[in-house]
């Protein structure tokens, strides 16, 4: 491991340079911080800066670049910078940690946990990192921390000032997040994509792992944040005796993954509850050896944050064959119904909806129906015969695909697309995994993403980015006499574009008080298409909004490499910048010495498949 620094800094002299960095914007103008990827723990993403607003967005331009020089081909970056005291704090391709002034972009440390490395583990989801988490103990001149999970299965704690390991936490300021696992994980992927959350002296953690079995488990996990001592872990498939083992065979818990929290982690930080969102149990696609619902996979759930204890969950995917993972947390959110205000959480799915749930009891607020699905004609699996759906609000993806779907941007792909749907099995959503192959809608990739939604506190109003792109999907006999599912393929007209009717990425705004949705619009564009006179199509987009007091929404995400400024009541776009690789993460934005700032990584590659970029680019107002 290596540290590296950019600026002097002497014993004591970084917390004088940062408190410097705090007098300077004390006396030239007000200071905000960004200090979660969420901004707040609860996952609004919310912020109420004002400086850019829809009257003067148009005006933008780049305040500094930062270049992080370890890009690769296919390379992406998904971290969310977070700023405190006016540093920014952020996460690189290869997971370096980096510590800039928030102002300027330079480079104040930078700590490299990969060299000297003695052990070399399997990264978790190519080795992707959302971001980093803070801690301080609150003293003047106290422990102040910024803790990284690396997908290669540690944890790591840094002095926020200097970038050197904390000693007192683990072993030289990491843990291997390995150890007490019941099984053997050396051959398996597993580790933390997502940030840390951080609450009063404990730090949480969801896991990614491998999608098929064996896998190490998806538990999360809870640890002390001065000493890396794990303190609590809810078992995401329940053990022989425990609440919810009847959902699965006995022993069904071993070597399985899934049901984890791998998007990440909110917080309830009033009442000291943690809430997750959970992914679908392995083998994805295949569940002949997992009968029944399945518990708790496809979950919101809340748990006691100091504890670990169950208090509530809700099923939104029974015995899942789709991959369609709860992609994120649950948005802790107040909504007014009846007149009342009343605590909720908002939780996006990757099948297009939002079921909003009552905070204290995982109650739907505006009720929810089962139904019917196909069932499989795969001999022994045991999929369900209904499917949860909100009765409010509606669908903000596409849930069918039928020939009437087909794409309409030329009359020679309408027909191949008709041609194609021939040999698949299509029409309604759920419909199991064939051998022949279903074409399913929403995707893989949502519906909504990882990268979650946001909220306004001041409206009630909740804005997430969505993909209508149908995939293929389609699983095989292997010589075990079970199936193996083939592949992740999308359903493509013949030049490569989404087999079905346009918009094939949008941006949606829900009322959650009245559960209506209010606009939507497309998100991206495939300039070539435009120049032919087609309407904006959207694209496919990863990474998600914020939300400020100036009415406007930020998002990158989309396949044109764009970064965007919509007009947060009407949908209108107000601005956009053409980034060096595509904006394929959240951005945040904070406040220095009276300047607001909106900054975003531009990383490219990742699952859209453009060039690869290795810079995080800040923009201000002239």
């Amino acid at each position: 491991m290596k540290l590296e620094r950019r600026v002097p800094v002497i014993a004591g002299g970084a917390l004088l340079f940062l408190g410097i960095c705090s007098c300077l914007g004390a006396e030239r103008g007000k200071s905000s911080d960004w200090p979660n990827v969420f901004n707040d723990k609860g996952g609004t993403r919310y912020s109420a800066l004002d400086q850019i607003n829809r009257a003067n967005v148009a005006n933008l331009q780049v305040a500094w670049r930062y270049k992080t020089h370890d890009s690769h081909e296919g390379s992406t970056i998904e971290c969310t910078p977070i700023v405190i005291d006016g540093v920014m704090y952020v996460t690189t391709v290869t997971t370096k940690v980096v510590a800039l002034d928030a102002a300027t972009g330079q480079e104040i440390w930078k700590f490299d946990p990969y060299t000297d490395l003695l052990k070399h583990w399997l990264k978790a989801s190519g080795g992707v990192n959302r971001g980093v988490a803070y801690w301080s103990d609150g003293k003047p001149g106290g422990a102040r921390r910024i803790l990284a999970g690396l997908t290669d299965g540690r944890l790591i704690s840094l002095d926020a000032a200097t970038g050197k390991p904390d000693t007192d936490f683990g072993k030289a300021g990491e843990i291997d997040l390995r150890e007490g696992i019941e099984w053997d994980t050396t051959t398996m992927p597993y580790g933390p994509t997502s940030a840390p959350l951080v609450f009063e002296n404990l730090v949480f953690l969801g896991f990614s792992n491998s999608e098929t079995n064996p896998s190490a488990p998806g538990d999360t996990r809870a640890f002390d944040v001065r000493t890396g001592k794990e303190v609590w872990r809810f078992h995401a498939i329940p053990r022989d005796g425990e609440f919810a083992a009847e959902t699965w065979p006995k022993d069904g818990w071993r070597y399985r993954g899934g049901a984890n929290a791998w998007g990440g982690l909110t917080l309830d930080t009033e009442h000291g509850v943690l809430f997750i969102g959970t992914g679908s149990a392995t083998s994805d696609f295949y569940g002949a050896d997992r009968p029944g619902d399945n518990l708790f996979s496809n979950c919101s759930i809340a748990l006691d944050a100091r504890t670990g204890k169950r208090l509530w969950h809700f099923q939104e995917i029974h015995h899942d064959l789709w991959d369609h993972d709860n992609p994120c947390p649950p948005v802790v959110v107040k909504v007014k119904h009846d007149g009342k205000e009343v605590e909720a959480v908002a939780q996006v799915t990757k099948t297009g909806y939002c079921f909003l749930l009552d905070r204290a009891t995982g109650k739907p607020l505006f009720g929810v129906r089962e139904e019917p699905v196909p069932p499989s004609d795969i001999p022994g699996e045991h999929s369900s015969p209904t499917q949860p759906v909100p009765i409010k609000p509606p669908a903000f993806s596409r849930q069918e695909f039928t020939d009437e779907d087909a794409t309409d941007i030329s009359p020679e792909a309408h027909a191949f697309v008709l041609e194609e749907l021939k040999k698949y099995r299509h029409g309604k959503k759920d419909i199991p995994p064939t051998e022949e192959g279903t074409i399913e809608v929403p995707g893989y990739h949502g519906g909504a993403t990882w990268s979650c939604a946001s909220f306004d506190p001041t409206t009630g109003y909740l804005y997430v980015n969505s993909n209508n792109i149908p995939v293929l999907c389609r699983v095989k006999k292997n010589s075990h006499g079970g199936y193996n599912f083939t592949g992740y393929d999308y359903f493509d007209d013949q030049n490569g574009y989404p087999a079905i009717k346009p918009p094939w990425g949008q941006l949606d705004c829900i009322d959650l008080n009245t559960g209506e949705i209010l606009w939507q619009v497309p998100l991206g564009e495939y300039p070539e298409l435009t120049a032919k006179g087609i309407k904006p199509t959207g694209t496919e987009n990863f990474g998600g909004t914020i939300l400020t007091a100036g009415g406007l929404v930020f998002i990158g995400g989309t396949k044109d490499e764009k970064f965007h400024a919509f007009d947060k009541t009407s949908g209108k776009l107000l601005w956009d910048f053409k980034l060096n690789a595509g904006g394929y993460a959240t951005p945040s934005t904070y406040m220095v010495s009276g300047k607001q700032y909106v900054v975003i990584a531009a990383g490219g590659g990742g699952k859209p498949r453009t060039k690869s970029g290795d810079e995080f680019v800040a923009f201000c107002l002239p």
